[in-house]
């Protein structure tokens, strides 16, 4: 779950493999993708490959030599930079080109790239020649066999300068993969699959894309579809994504999971994010930034209605809080504050993009899922989000799921209620006096929905609940005095015993009607 490459360095990878000219290699340039035989293709014969290798011992995909593999550390797979002269769907159908990435230290795996042709698929040949290799790079010394492909990006529109344009969605790495969002920024990583995270005293296991068949977008306004096989050695599965550019990304997605051995705790659609800190548990005297966020919350749409925000935290050691439901409406991770002056960092925090998840059919029962890791620094993925159904997952009993993967810049269906926007935390009592020991402040700021239009003398009342610890009488509630219509907050101390975590909820009323959607918090006394 926590990357072992830097974060900023892979989206530096991005940025060179993308924007960079080609220049030329040690080698004469290919002058167009190679080929397999032509076989027999279609999604159903997908599902049942997958089918096929549950029953069978899993076998690890190949490995180009791991010792030149480990060579090509970060700086040099940025100059392993793909050839877009040769990129697939360049010239001819497709409305979308499709490059290639390269395995490396850190992506060491191969992965079988093909292209789908109505009924039929072939398989795209590796050759060092697609990218730009100097004689005296590592990546030089590889055999043409196994294949050097790695992951594969989608291009922007061919209509378009899309040769000086990033992606707009990519696949690299176990089941990673990421879409941009509406505010032109990547951000937080979506996986094919979950298993086991932040259970037990094991190593979570990563269940890995083997191959993926691409078949092009008739134009620009329809998908480019891509076929994947999964496989682990717990389970095999086949995937289908219809992805569409939009103002942001929308993915369909389909999966029919096949499992080797009884799996106690599987996540479905599960999204990878990055929490430091943020104005609820600033850390200024560590880093110059005021916050540190790809996500700053998760929001949860119950199968009965209710609409939820849980802050992030940074907890002092691995947390997982678990929100049961049935039949989910949606949940994602969302990045809402959007002011450049909170992050002041020149990667774009304020621009990263929102995920949304939303199933399609019924999920039944289970649990929307959130892990959180302690880290101490913004180059490591520190949250999970996703579904975990109440059952476990058994042999010979496979699974559907299918859902809509939305990378915006906010949820695609907001809440007509006032929504949080800020949760601060201080030393409870009052100025000027004496603070009281075991007591802290919160002030929850909510904007928005039936707080905009108030009328005059009309003051939202907070309802509060605790898991423990006890309730301070001074309980304040006001309109934020900055001239914004309908943004309130609502302070109140709680005051507890002992370390352990208290859970915590709250929403504004007005009169007998709720004003907004639900702030949950998990508040960790000690830390």
């Amino acid at each position: 779950m926590i990357q072992t490459l830097s974060r900023r360095n892979l989206l530096t990878i991005a940025a060179a493999a993308g924007l960079a000219p080609v220049v030329s290699g040690g080698a004469e340039a290919a002058t167009a993708l190679r080929f397999g035989p032509t076989a027999p293709f279609s999604y159903n014969a997908l599902k049942q490959m997958a089918a096929e290798r549950a029953g069978k011992p899993y076998v690890p995909p190949s490995r180009p030599n791991p010792e030149i593999v480990r060579r090509i550390d970060y700086d040099n797979h940025g100059k392993l930079r793909f050839d877009k002269d040769v990129a697939l769907f360049a010239e001819g159908p497709g409305a979308y080109p499709v490059t290639f990435q390269h395995v490396g230290q850190y992506f060491p795996k191969t992965v079988h790239m093909h292209v789908v042709e109505g009924e039929t698929a072939r398989e795209i040949v590796y050759d060092p020649r697609y990218f730009t290799i100097s004689s005296d790079h590592p990546a030089a010394a590889l055999p043409p066999e196994p294949s050097a492909f790695a992951g594969l990006w989608l291009q922007e529109a061919k209509s378009g300068p899309w040769k000086t344009q990033e992606p707009w969605a990519t696949w690299l790495g176990a089941s990673y993969f990421r879409g941009v969002g509406e505010l032109g920024q990547v951000g937080l990583s979506a996986r094919g699959l979950a298993l086991s995270p932040g259970q037990g005293p094991g190593p979570e296991e990563f269940p890995d894309f083997v191959g993926f068949w691409i078949a092009p977008a008739a134009s620009e306004t329809d998908p480019v579809t891509l076929y994947a096989l999964m496989d682990s050695p717990s389970l095999s599965g086949a995937y289908r994504f219809l992805c569409r550019r939009t103002s942001g990304v929308v993915m369909d997605i389909e999966a029919t999971l096949h499992f080797r051995r009884r799996v106690t705790h599987v996540g479905i659609a599960p999204l990878t994010s990055m929490y430091w800190y943020s104005e609820t548990a600033s850390s200024r005297t560590i880093d110059w930034r005021p916050e540190v966020h790809d996500s700053d919350g998760l929001a949860i749409w119950t199968g009965g209605g209710e609409r939820i925000w849980r802050p992030l935290n940074n907890p002092p050691r691995t947390m997982t809080s678990s929100f049961v439901d049935r039949t989910p409406r949606g949940f994602g991770l969302l990045q809402r504050d959007r002011e450049f002056l909170h992050y002041l960092d020149g990667v774009k925090y304020e621009k990263r993009p929102s995920a949304w998840v939303e199933p399609q059919g019924d999920w039944g029962r289970g649990a929307v899922q959130l892990v959180e890791l302690n880290t101490d620094d913004e180059i490591h993925d520190n949250i999970v989000a996703m579904w975990v159904p109440e059952t476990p997952a058994e042999p010979g009993q496979p699974r559907e799921y299918r859902y809509r993967l939305h990378w915006l810049a906010d949820e695609p269906y907001p809440t007509p209620l006032a929504r949080v926007v800020a949760t601060r935390l201080g030393r409870g009592g009052q100025p000027g006096q004496p603070r009281p020991q075991g007591v802290r402040k919160f002030l929850v700021e909510f904007k928005g929905g039936p707080l905009t239009n108030l009328p005059k003398g009309i003051i939202p009342k907070p309802v509060l609940w605790a898991s423990r610890g006890t309730f301070g009488e001074y309980q304040y509630t006001e309109a934020v005095p900055n001239d914004v219509p309908g943004h309130w907050r609502t302070q109140f101390d709680l005051k507890v015993e002992g370390n352990d975590p208290v859970e915590m909820r709250c929403y504004l009323r007005v009169g007998d009607q709720v004003a907004s959607e639900s702030w949950l918090y998990q508040y960790h006394p000690g830390a």
